[in-house]
């Protein structure tokens, strides 16, 4: 997204390396991201709106879509295999290829509303999973977990009031985007946290207001918007999470879900801006996503 923008390709790099270093990867499988097709699209994004998105990629050089999201001319096909991704691990999981996937992609998603970019997002690739779970595999039931420390107004925006789907978020507030907390829809769990929270609000979040939201919404699919720059280390926000925090919240949605979803899990990245941090707590996550012990 131009130079010294904090989502940048190194990200993904730091994610990878800790799991080498943790002993993780060689208990993974690994998979290409195959780019989104038109039609999963379409199930969250008009069609206009994604033929925009198209027509603004450049040929060299760099545009802006808004103050904080460009695109240069490899950025369409990165934003198309992130929600190419989505719709991929669905498909594994529900087949029942793997019983959880992370998909280690950017740009992230959950700022992307049904006709807008926005913070840093093109496509709101975790709302195409839930989509494509919902109607390419007809499941009654999607949870959504988002637990970035921006709000996934994007996500919200595209979900408000559909009974098949529960949102469930924590994230700092007032904080940019500066939403869900004004009258949320009767599905959106969401739970705003002051600047220099830690992981002792955040379990208080998870137990009074997630969980019991979980285990009586019986999801069949538990997706996760997986921001990790709530990281104390990571000075885009305020919050004070440590790496553990990502193990806890990650294992305690599992458990609530287990009897209805089945440790079925697709988790997608978001944020995460301190790349020791990002590494370190992408690995604790998805080590108990995947149930391994290393």
């Amino acid at each position: 997204m131009g130079a010294h923008h904090p989502e940048c390709p190194q990200r993904l790099g730091a994610v990878g390396d800790q799991l080498i270093a943790s002993g993780l990867d060689p208990q993974l499988v690994h998979y290409e991201a195959p780019l989104a097709t038109d039609e999963q699209l379409a199930r969250v994004h008009p069609p206009d709106y994604v033929s925009a998105i198209r027509a603004a990629a450049p040929d060299h050089g760099t545009v802006h879509l808004d103050p904080d999201t460009a695109m240069n001319p490899y950025t369409l096909n990165a934003a198309l295999r992130a929600a190419g991704a989505a719709a991929f691990a669905v498909d594994l999981v529900l087949g029942r290829k793997h019983p959880a996937a992370f998909c280690n992609v950017r740009p992230p998603g959950h700022h992307a509303c049904r006709a807008r970019p926005m913070g840093f997002c093109i496509f709101n690739n975790v709302a195409v999973a839930a989509k494509h779970a919902i109607e390419a595999h007809g499941l009654e039931r999607v949870a959504i977990v988002d637990f970035d420390v921006h709000h996934g107004n994007g996500t919200e925006e595209i979900f408000e009031g559909d009974p098949q789907v529960l949102m469930a978020s924590i994230f700092q507030h007032p904080f940019y985007p500066y939403s869900g907390t004004e009258m949320p829809a009767s599905n959106m769990f969401n739970v705003p946290l002051a600047a220099g929270s830690g992981g002792r609000e955040l379990r208080k979040a998870v137990e009074a207001v997630w969980l019991p939201a979980l285990k009586d919404f019986k999801p069949e699919l538990v997706l996760f918007s997986a921001g990790f720059d709530a990281h104390v280390e990571d000075d885009m926000a305020m919050l004070r999470f440590v790496d553990a925090d990502y193990a806890w919240v990650t294992a305690q949605v599992k458990d609530a879900t287990a009897g209805s979803a089945k440790g079925r899990m697709v988790s997608m990245l978001e944020g995460g801006y301190s790349l020791p941090a990002l590494g370190r707590s992408a690995a604790q996550h998805l080590r108990v996503l995947a149930g391994l012990n290393a």
